[in-house]
């Protein structure tokens, strides 16, 4: 923290990192490194860095402090930010380019699931009405982002609450509290119940990795990507937001498509070495021992989404040209964690 900062910023700067964590604790809001926070103080932008979980944030220095005025003129001049600054959140941008002096974007599991909906935008205006808040359809994160939601800001410039299309939602205000109060209102009315699933054939699989480079996922929600049939059909349709790609460096739809129960004599481990995980139709899932903890957490979350739409929900899968561009960030993130300079993929 910086020494020359006054007790008060220093304050501020405090209880951002107590929301983060608690924010970051909660696997409905965050998973893994995914989301982020910052706040605005004398000029400074202090921004979640990129890879830090903001689980981590009282123990870690997961905050970076970054020229405010300075990242505002580079987006100004179309630069991304966040290739100017290493280690900067890929959202740099987006955060610099609202108003608010704090803000949170959270990787909401409730708020994803509406927001894959063909028809989220129409859906949206009854369980939002009454909330500064609008809609972004997809766009690609970092410059491309922050100019979009410039836009809307130019035409609704008391916007408190957004929903991203295909990707989460963004909040801000004056202080972390009022924030907070924010999303806890937003999630009380975006709340869904999840479907219950078939049981999971613990026995199949424990034959399966006995033996061989799988585990067993310590989640027992990720199963139910298998033992639901809505769940498979629903994946089987394509990628619905961009952190799948960090699952799935090749970003193929394919591999999220469920396989039959492999007959664990049959060398099936060699079929599909290649693979992160195996979606096993009916019985289960199982990870590759080469998943990051990172990507465990967003197989955790993908369940968790998918649980949450129904079989009559019309989708909007990502298109094939922003399958490719999630696919790169997804590529960055690999190559800075590589680095040594952050802890996870995010």
């Amino acid at each position: 923290m910086n020494k020359n900062m006054s007790a008060a910023n220093q304050a501020e700067l405090t209880r951002l990192r107590e929301l983060s964590a608690r924010i970051g604790s909660n696997p409905l809001l965050t998973q893994a490194s995914t989301g982020n926070s910052s706040i605005k103080l004398e000029g400074v932008l202090w921004i979640k860095a990129s890879g830090k979980w903001m689980a981590h944030a009282i123990r870690e220095d997961i905050l970076i402090p970054l020229d405010l005025a300075d990242v505002r003129e580079r987006v100004k001049q179309k630069v991304d930010p966040a290739d100017r600054y290493y280690g900067a959140s890929i959202e740099t941008a987006m955060h610099a380019v609202l108003p608010h002096r704090v803000t949170l974007h959270v990787h909401c599991v409730n708020t994803i699931a509406w927001a894959v909906r063909q028809d989220a935008p129409v859906q949206l205006q009854h369980q939002m009405e009454g909330l500064h808040w609008q809609w972004i359809p997809y766009v690609p994160s970092g410059l491309p982002l922050a100019q979009e939601i410039e836009k809307v800001l130019s035409a609704f410039p008391h916007t408190d609450v957004l929903v991203l299309g295909n990707h989460g939602l963004v909040l801000g205000g004056d202080d972390c509290g009022a924030v907070e109060d924010l999303l806890f209102e937003v999630r009380r009315r975006l709340a869904i119940s999840p479907r219950r699933a078939n049981p999971t054939d613990y026995a199949a699989l424990a034959e399966i990795a006995d033996g061989s480079s799988w585990d067993l996922p310590d989640d027992n929600e990720v199963h139910t990507l298998a033992t639901d049939p809505i769940a498979r059909e629903v994946l089987s349709g394509g990628l619905l937001y961009p952190c799948q790609s960090i699952v799935s460096p090749s970003s193929a739809p394919t591999l999220f498509r469920s396989v039959p129960c492999p007959d664990p004599k049959n060398q099936s481990e060699s079929r599909y070495c290649s693979r992160r995980f195996l979606i096993i139709d009916g019985c289960g899932v199982v990870f590759s021992r080469s998943m990051s903890i990172a990507q465990r957490a967003m197989m955790s979350g993908l369940a968790r989404v998918i649980q949450r739409i129904s079989s009559s929900t019309p989708i909007r899968y990502l298109a094939d040209d922003e399958v490719a561009s999630s696919s790169v960030i997804a590529s960055r993130y690999c190559e800075f964690t590589r680095s040594g300079r952050c802890n996870s993929a995010g």
